[in-house]
């Protein structure tokens, strides 16, 4: 990367106080619904907070779809990319929560993104280095599974920027922790500090009574985050409402704020705020 380019980056990142990258070793685990249902209750949470997403899984961009603004296009200005606008839900301000993807480019949500390596990076690189967020207090940045490309481009671009840390996502089974394990290594051989762990999918949270059952299994994200000694961040159930809320692009926060699920993810919020000092 040449230093003007370096530079620019640098002038970039330098308006955002916050980055948080969310990673997994494993796919559908539930990382683009982490970092969205992060993103939303970050922006809720104070009315002088901003917050930007951004959704660099290339070749599976789901972000835009579960914020609600899939329809939606990108503009420009002198400036470069204006991230779209998420509206929330009863709130004449919109400028609380914006997005990023490649969705937003593509002709049509059907099509396939066939890229080797080269072309996924100089696109990360210009996600970072073109979109003008403005002054935000968190960038979300919601990766795809595995430690390839993707992974590799995104520390080394914000390396200079010195990015908060980590969020990684599991599910409790055993095959999934094995495949986070090589996350959190990978993480700590790149110098990325590890904020904590999320279990996702751990339970069923019946949508009638709150009450949370063990399907499949429970605690080895838990189990995996005493192993590593990183901070474990909370157990987010399986929840029809989330489930749907996210097909249809609405709030699930604001819909159904007494749900085990919204307020679980908002004990993770306050955590992930306390490690980033965004209190």
């Amino acid at each position: 990367m040449s230093d003007q380019v370096q530079s620019k980056l640098l002038k970039r990142m330098s308006t955002i106080k916050h980055k948080i990258l969310v990673l997994s070793g494993k796919g559908g685990v539930g990382k683009s619904t982490v970092s969205t249902q992060l993103a939303f209750s970050l922006a809720l949470s104070r009315k002088d907070i901003r917050v930007g997403i951004l959704d660099v899984d290339i070749c599976g961009p789901s972000i835009p779809k579960m914020l609600g603004i899939d329809k939606n296009e990108v503009f420009t200005c002198t400036e470069g990319w204006v991230p779209v606008k998420v509206k929330l839900s009863g709130d004449d301000d919109d400028n609380r929560l914006c997005c990023m993807s490649i969705g937003f480019l593509l002709q049509s949500e059907d099509d396939a993104v066939v890229w080797r390596g080269p072309k996924k990076h100089s696109m990360i690189q210009q996600f970072l280095e073109d979109t003008y967020w403005g002054d935000l207090d968190a960038l979300i940045i919601d990766t795809p599974p595995g430690t390839s490309d993707e992974h590799i481009t995104l520390a080394e671009i914000l390396k200079e920027s010195k990015p908060d840390g980590a969020i990684i996502v599991t599910t409790p089974q055993g095959v999934s922790l094995a495949d986070v394990r090589k996350e959190i290594n990978f993480c700590n051989k790149l110098g990325i500090p590890v904020l904590g762990v999320v279990e996702n999918m751990s339970g069923f949270a019946c949508p009638c009574c709150n009450e949370i059952t063990n399907i499949f299994s429970s605690g080895g994200g838990r189990k995996l985050a005493e192993q590593f000694n990183i901070d474990f961040l909370g157990q987010i159930p399986i929840d029809p409402q989330l489930a749907s809320c996210e097909d249809e692009g609405k709030n699930f926060l604001q819909s159904f704020p007494e749900s085990a699920s919204a307020k679980e993810l908002e004990n993770i919020t306050n955590k992930i705020k306390k490690r980033i000092t965004l209190l």
